[in-house]
């Protein structure tokens, strides 16, 4: 809702939350309106209008934004006519009077009012106007700054009240900034949030600037040529700051869990157990039991769901031992004597490993031989088995041998027709 400012913030949003089917933009504002006067010939006014689209309208947020056309004098014959305006609602609310001395009551009320003629005030003209920025004007404005948030809220959603950018001129930049303190007093009081954009279209020193970078950090041009309203990435720009706020109250929303209570027995008059029920009670598997006395993650509490080592490890910090025979076991192996002994070495690729100790080949048994026999008396052979073996060589690895039957590939002929040596 609001002025044409509003209607530059809701064609940012459109284009902001076009990804986003969830969120719907509803424009419901007067281009030439404000708080002083809704249209240039009416007797309506913001608050009236904004509870009547909230009656009708499905709401989730509500955003106002409006200002550029308050910026002026408020006239007495106006402030009149809407206080004339308030006295016949207020009559036609209430009920009729039952006697005459009611009746006489009033007209004598309504005579006196007439008479007394209003007092002159500071910042009041002779011919009854109340200058802009005046003291009188502030309250005058600040109370329909309440009307207007009060009617925002009727419906019950949140309501954020958007600010003023900077306006080109010195003293249209100083009106804003006037009217955004009042827009933020009112809507801090009143539990409203007021966005402030001030800074997304100011320059360095703090003045108005036509460019500026967009919510990307591009430079581009934000304001259009009339130095009020904006340019698309500007418009962008603007919605950026409305949608960040939306967004974080929907994020802020936590759906209620509804937890089933358990169900009971039905009793039979008869004395029969009660039928079996198709299904038990439905219990939330990622909400904690609330009928234990210990306090959640103390010592004696347990996740109802996860990996024991998981847990171990990153919780507790313990590390996890390796399996035997893995890469990464270091640890140190006794032996038959009780005694800690390294794991063997692997093999490195590539060694060459050596070759098997030739195996003595067994001797043919000796047959007697008749003429060669011993003598009976002669001495009997010594066994060789209580002797002490001599130390064996170990096999050296055989190289091949370069055979000359094997062809040889050509050598390559070099540059100038001779071979690489």
């Amino acid at each position: 809702m609001g002025d044409a400012m509003a209607d530059w913030l809701a064609y940012g949003l459109e284009d902001a939350v076009a990804d986003s089917p969830e969120i719907a933009v509803v424009r419901k504002n007067k281009i030439h309106s404000g708080l002083l006067r809704y249209e240039a010939k009416g007797d309506l006014d913001w608050w009236h209008v904004a509870r009547d689209i909230l009656t009708q309208e499905k709401a989730n947020f509500v955003v106002m934004m409006l200002g550029v056309s308050d910026r002026q004098n408020i006239r007495e014959r106006d402030l009149a006519k809407e206080a004339d305006k308030k006295k016949e609602k207020d009559k036609a609310s209430k009920p009729a009077p039952d006697n005459k001395d009611a009746q006489k009551k009033d007209q004598a009320d309504d005579e006196q009012d007439s008479i007394v003629t209003p007092e002159t005030q500071p910042g009041k003209r002779a011919n009854g106007v109340i200058e802009f920025r005046t003291d009188q004007w502030a309250e005058i404005y600040s109370k329909r700054i309440d009307e207007t948030i009060a009617a925002l809220k009727s419906k019950g959603v949140p309501v954020f009240w958007v600010g003023l950018p900077s306006i080109r001129g010195t003293r249209s930049t100083a009106d804003a900034v006037y009217l955004n303190d009042l827009y933020r007093a009112r809507a801090e009081r009143a539990g409203v949030v007021y966005i402030d954009i001030w800074d997304g279209f100011v320059d360095e020193a703090g003045k108005y600037s036509n460019f500026g970078p967009d919510y990307e950090g591009q430079m581009r041009r934000l304001r259009s040529s009339d130095g009020v309203f904006f340019t698309k990435s500007g418009a962008l720009k603007l919605a950026h700051y409305v949608e960040r706020e939306i967004r974080r109250q929907m994020n802020s929303r936590v759906a209620p869990i509804a937890i089933p209570s358990e169900p009971v027995a039905p009793a039979t008059p008869d004395g029969k157990p009660a039928a079996r029920p198709m299904a038990g009670p439905v219990v939330p598997l990622t909400v904690a039991p609330t009928t234990s006395e210990e306090l959640v993650g103390g010592a004696g509490s347990s996740s109802p769901h996860g990996d024991a080592t998981a847990t171990r490890v990153l919780v507790k910090g313990e590390p996890v031992a390796a399996p035997r025979g893995r890469a990464d076991d270091f640890a140190l192996k006794p032996d038959s004597d009780g005694k800690a002994v390294l794991p063997p070495a692997a093999v490195p690729a590539g060694a060459m490993a050596a070759a098997p100790a030739e195996t003595a080949r067994p001797e043919p048994a000796a047959t007697p031989d008749k003429k060669t026999a011993a003598p009976k008396n002669a001495p009997a052979a010594k066994t060789t088995q209580n002797a002490p073996s001599k130390p064996r060589a170990e096999p050296q690895p055989v190289r091949p041998q370069q055979r000359d039957d094997v062809p040889r590939p050509p050598r390559p002929i070099g540059l100038f027709g001779g071979g690489f040596r």
